[in-house]
């Protein structure tokens, strides 16, 4: 089902020099205009996003959809850029919805300023808004921003059903993707932080307050106790709840520091994939590894970190680290909550940007990716811009990527296309830390033998009466081992 673009908009006469109203044929005064902006008209109207309705792709879907699936309308405001670029965010929103399990019906923006602060999108705006609900039978409001609970509030009065914001929607998806156990807790810290200052009551559910003197006035039966209401009994069992989290992800923590030290110690290189979701990072991963993750054609399919072993093209040994994407105004619970998985970043030696070639706007997921390697101290780390999806991208969107990011990588994770360019570009990247020996090591030492093959890029063996002699760059630590074990 295709919804055709419509807008109450005004526009100026390109045959006369004053301005008009298309829908009255009135001149409007020239300080109703504001230049380069569109005009008050155009701010304060529904803008209807075309294309935006989920197909379904067989009539037995029907059924099963009209069970299973919310059925939701998608709204937006749209304060700054252009057309495109808010009508590709309601369709990052939409693929958002349609990964949580909903059927998405309508799609709308609206030109302001700013939204709301009542109601999101102006009260007379969301009365239309009831009222397109009420027609296409939704059960379910999705806004393209973060509401304060005020909004959320006011925003479901007008339009009868529930109303959930951007973030509460990428929270939704977090919970059902997470599977490890840090995984799982750190989904659940970013949804409490997220509930506490939302929660609110029906009528006195949540405002009753027990208390008083017994007997006294306004007191009796019911009214006595801790004088505590329902909504701060909530608030603190959920706050108890966040303080237990914090423990438990403060002990995971602990042990993936370990892990990391003792990476360290040994002087492996670390590179992680890093990216905007969807971009094909765990294709990739699997392509230069084989490690076999989830790999799905879904926003947030990888949550849980993996780490594997890789080898570049000349035998040096790396780790190589798939991390959660990365989405446009990624809420701040949620990049607090993954603060513990995201240091695998900051810590890395390179970072290797998978940008979605595919995507009509690969330029915002360049910066969106940018700004939150920003806030976890990671944009100073070494970075190799990767494009993947070459096959399925259009060559100018390439040929636009070229100019702005001078030596970025093409490959595609499906094909293969591209994948021995990546290795040899990984392989220079990598800082230096090893050094080269020659030694004649004992074969009662055959450890240290086994970890140059491991560790480090042998060049040649010998076989000898007294011992192998090795030939090799190792790390500078089992460098010191092998010259002290060394014959003579």
């Amino acid at each position: 089902m295709t919804f055709p673009v419509t807008s109450a908009a005004t526009a100026q006469n390109p045959f006369d020099d004053e301005l008009v109203d298309p829908l009255t044929d009135r001149s409007l005064p020239a300080q109703d205009y504001d230049g380069e902006q569109l005009e008050l008209a155009e701010r304060q109207a529904l803008r209807r996003v075309a294309g935006l309705s989920t197909e379904l792709q067989d009539v037995t879907e029907v059924e099963y959809r009209s069970l299973r699936l919310e059925r939701v309308v998608l709204i937006g405001v749209w304060t700054t850029g252009s057309l495109t670029d808010a009508e590709n965010s309601l369709f990052e929103l939409k693929a958002l919805a349609e990964t949580a399990g909903s059927e998405v019906l309508d799609g709308l923006i609206q030109r302001r300023p700013k939204p709301d602060p009542a109601t999101y999108v102006g009260s007379g705006k969301a009365a239309e808004l009831g009222e397109i609900v009420a027609a296409s039978g939704a059960d379910t409001v999705i806004c393209d921003g973060e509401l304060t609970p005020g909004q959320l509030r006011q925003l479901e009065e007008i339009v009868k059903v529930k109303v959930v914001d951007r973030t509460a929607l990428i929270l939704d998806i977090f919970a059902q993707h997470a599977r490890s156990r840090e995984g799982r807790a750190q989904v659940e810290l970013a949804q409490l932080n997220y509930l506490v200052p939302r929660l609110r009551g029906w009528g006195d559910a949540m405002s009753r307050q027990a208390g008083g003197r017994a007997g006294g006035v306004g007191g009796g039966v019911g009214t006595r106790g801790p004088g505590e209401t329902k909504l701060e009994t909530d608030r603190r069992r959920i706050r108890t709840r966040i303080a237990k989290l914090r423990r438990q992800l403060a002990g995971m923590k602990n042990t993936r520091e370990a892990n990391r030290y003792r990476r360290r110690s040994r002087q492996v290189p670390s590179v992680v994939i890093a990216g905007y979701t969807n971009a094909g990072k765990s294709s990739l991963l699997n392509r230069l590894t084989g490690a076999g993750v989830l790999v799905e054609d879904a926003l947030f399919a990888t949550l849980d970190p993996t780490v594997r072993r890789a080898r570049t093209p000349d035998g040096r040994v790396y780790t190589l680290s798939d991390t959660v994407g990365f989405v446009r105004h990624l809420p701040h619970q949620l990049v607090e909550a993954f603060r513990s998985t995201l240091e695998e970043v900051s810590d890395a030696d390179l970072v290797l940007h998978v940008v979605d070639g595919s995507h009509p706007d690969p330029e915002s997921q360049l910066s969106a990716v940018r700004e939150v390697l920003g806030d976890i101290d990671a944009g100073d780390v070494a970075e190799i811009v990767v494009v993947n999806k070459t096959d399925q991208a259009d060559p100018l969107t390439l040929e636009r990527l070229r100019r702005r990011e001078p030596g970025l990588i093409e490959v595609s994770a499906r094909t293969g296309a591209g994948m021995d360019v990546l290795a040899r570009a990984v392989a220079g990247a990598l800082p230096v830390l090893d050094e080269e020996v020659c030694v004649l090591v004992p074969y009662s030492r055959g450890d240290l033998v086994s970890r140059a093959h491991e560790q480090g890029r042998v060049l040649s063996t010998e076989h000898t009466g007294d011992g192998t002699r090795l030939t090799a760059r190792v790390p500078g630590s089992l460098a010191r081992e092998l010259e002290r074990s060394a014959v003579g």
